[in-house]
C-alpha cells in the first residue's frame, strides 16, 4: 500500500516539475529579449559611434595651446505627445525610447553641449497651461543631463505655432522654461539661434523685433571680425565676440524648393522627394531667405559682393560657416551661396521614422567635421519580438509534444505516397 501512494506521488511530481521547468524557460526568454530590445540594443548602436575627426590639426593659439575642440550633439523633432493627440501606449513607447537613446548618448559619447532644433513637443501650439506644466515635466525627465552638459532649444512651430498661432504669451512660455539665447559663445565659438517662425516678413510685431535683434547680432559680430585692428565707430568698446564665423541653428530650413537633390538612407522617401515645398510651412519664404534687392551687412558699405550670386538674407547678415535646421524630418544637405553648407537634421523620434538619428560635432573656432550617429531601427526590434514569440510557441508545443506532431503527418503522407 506505501508502495503505490510512493509511485502516484511520483507520478504527480513529475508534470509538476515539467511545469516549472516550463515556466522557467519562458520567463529567460521574455526577460532576456525585453533586456535586449529595451535597454542593451541602444548601447550596441550607439557604441559604434564616434566623434569625428577635424579634416586639419587643431590650430595652435598665440599662448602655444591648441585651439579647444568643442564637442556638440545636435537632434530635431522630437515631438513629445501632449493630452489631446495620440493613444497613451503610443505616447509611452516613443518616450522610453527617446529616454534610453539619449541618456545612452549621454553616457557612451560624453558630449559637452546639446543641441534640440524645435518641435520639442507635438502641442505647445495649443496646449493649456496646465498641459504645457505636463509636457514640460515630462521632457525634463526623458532628457536630464549632468549638469557639466548644456542643453540649448530653439523654437519650432509645434512648440509656440505657426505664425499665425504664434503670439507673445507662447513666446514668453517657451522661453521661460529653456532660456532660449539668441547667441551661444563657448570655446572661442559663435552660435546663432533664430526663431525661424517669426521670420514671415510681413511686419508683424514679433517678426520686426526678432529682425532688429538679428540686425543688433549682425552688427555685433561684425565687431568681433575687427577685434585685430583698433576699435573705432559704432563697434564702441564693449565686451566682443570670439572672433568665429558662427554656426547658425533654426528650425525651417532656409528656402529650397524640394527634397529632390536629397540623398541617403534617412532622406525623403521616393515618393515625396518631388512634392514641391510650401513656402512659410515646410521652408522659409523667398522674401526671408533670399535677398531680393540690392543690401548689405550691417557695417559694410552699400554696394559690396555685387557680383556675388544672390545669398539668403540670414547669411547676408550673419555669414554663418554652417548652417543646421529641421522640421521636414528627413536628411539633407544644401551649398548655399557662397559655398555654406546647410545640413537638415533627421526626427529623433520613432514615431516620425524607421531610423532617426542625431548629429555629432567635433568644433573648433576656425574648423568643424560631423558625422551622424543613427539609432537602433525600430523594424530590427519588431523583427526581434517576432523571433522571440516564435521562440516562445515552441517551447509551449514542445513541452505538450506537440511540436512533432505536424512533422509526424507530413512524414506519414509523404511515405503512403511512396508506397502507391
Amino acid at each position: 500500500m506505501v508502495t503505490i501512494r510512493l509511485e502516484l506521488g511520483r507520478q504527480n511530481f513529475h508534470p509538476l516539475k515539467r511545469r516549472s521547468f516550463l515556466l522557467l524557460k519562458l520567463t529567460a526568454v521574455v526577460f532576456a529579449v525585453l533586456l535586449f530590445c529595451e535597454f542593451l540594443i541602444y548601447y550596441l548602436v550607439i557604441f559604434q559611434c564616434n566623434w569625428p575627426e577635424l579634416k586639419t590639426p587643431t590650430q595652435v593659439r598665440d599662448q602655444g595651446t591648441p585651439e579647444p575642440v568643442l564637442r556638440a550633439m545636435f537632434l530635431a523633432d522630437t515631438h513629445l505627445l501632449g493630452e489631446v493627440r495620440g493613444h497613451w501606449l503610443d505616447k509611452l513607447r516613443r518616450e522610453w525610447q527617446m529616454e534610453r537613446a539619449f541618456q545612452t548618448a549621454l553616457c557612451l559619447l560624453q558630449p559637452e553641449v546639446v543641441f534640440i532644433l524645435g518641435d520639442i513637443f507635438d502641442e505647445g501650439k495649443w496646449s493649456s497651461s496646465q498641459a504645457w506644466a505636463n509636457d514640460v515635466e515630462r521632457f525634463q525627465k526623458i532628457f536630464r543631463h549632468p549638469q557639466h552638459v548644456q542643453l540649448k532649444v530653439v523654437a519650432g512651430n509645434h512648440d509656440i505655432g505657426f505664425h499665425y498661432q504664434m503670439n507673445t504669451y507662447k513666446i514668453k512660455r517657451f522661453e521661460k522654461v529653456f532660456n532660449s539665447e539668441k547667441l551661444f559663445s563657448w570655446k572661442g565659438i559663435n552660435f546663432v539661434m533664430v526663431n525661424s517662425v517669426a521670420l514671415e516678413g510681413d511686419g508683424c510685431s514679433i517678426c520686426s523685433e526678432t529682425e532688429a535683434k538679428l540686425i543688433e547680432l549682425s552688427h555685433r559680430l561684425n565687431c568681433s571680425r575687427k577685434q585685430q585692428a583698433p576699435l573705432s565707430g559704432p563697434c564702441g568698446a564693449g565686451q566682443q565676440l570670439p572672433d568665429s564665423a558662427p554656426v547658425l541653428l533654426q528650425h525651417y530650413p532656409l528656402y529650397r524648393s524640394s527634397d529632390a537633390n536629397c540623398s541617403g538612407e534617412d532622406a525623403a522617401p521616393p515618393e515625396e522627394k518631388n512634392i514641391p515645398f510650401k513656402e512659410k510651412y515646410d521652408v522659409l519664404s523667398r522674401e526671408a531667405s533670399y535677398k531680393q534687392k540690392q543690401s548689405s551687412p550691417p557695417d559694410e558699405p552699400f554696394g559690396t559682393r555685387l557680383t556675388e550670386p544672390p545669398a539668403p538674407q540670414l547669411l547676408w547678415w550673419l555669414q554663418p560657416r554652417l548652417v543646421l535646421s529641421g522640421h521636414t524630418h528627413s536628411a539633407c544637405q544644401v551649398i548655399h551661396g557662397g559655398g555654406v553648407p546647410e545640413l537638415s537634421v533627421p526626427s529623433f523620434s520613432w514615431r516620425n521614422r524607421n531610423n532617426p538619428s542625431f548629429i555629432m560635432g567635433s568644433i573648433t573656432a576656425t574648423d568643424y567635421s560631423l558625422s551622424k550617429c543613427y539609432l537602433p531601427l525600430e523594424g530590427t526590434v519588431l523583427a526581434t519580438y517576432c523571433g522571440a514569440a516564435g521562440i516562445l510557441l515552441a517551447l509551449i508545443l514542445a513541452h505538450f509534444e506537440l511540436l512533432a506532431l505536424p512533422f509526424l503527418c507530413g512524414w506519414n503522407l509523404l511515405r503512403k505516397h511512396k508506397r502507391i
